[in-house]
């Protein structure tokens, strides 16, 4: 079997997406993670994380993603406040919560 350029060129377009979801899918299971773990540290109680912005940026003269989640905890129980975590790679850069009401 020979292979040709473009045979090859396809191949590693298609290797890269996938190479790339799964990096993407590391970044979101670690932000769920991290944001449990935070919301329990805080006595919070973690509702949903969704990620609102991600794309291809330099970082530590590396190609990585920038990411942003949304994501919603509550206080009381009774309340659902928004927050926003930053992301650059796998390390967490910031974490924005509202104020919010303590029991």
């Amino acid at each position: 079997m020979q292979f040709n350029l473009f045979d090859i060129l396809l191949f590693v377009i298609i290797a890269a997406v996938g190479f790339q979801f799964w990096r993407i899918r590391a970044i979101s299971e670690k932000a769920k993670a991290y944001l449990e773990q935070y919301c329990d540290k805080q006595a919070l109680q973690f509702i949903s994380a969704a990620r609102s912005k991600t794309r291809l940026t330099i970082y530590k003269a590396k190609l990585d993603w920038y990411t942003e989640f949304d994501f919603e905890f509550s206080s009381t129980g009774e309340e659902s406040y928004h927050g926003l975590l930053t992301m650059r790679g796998l390390n967490i850069v910031n974490t924005e919560l509202p104020a919010y009401r303590i029991n």
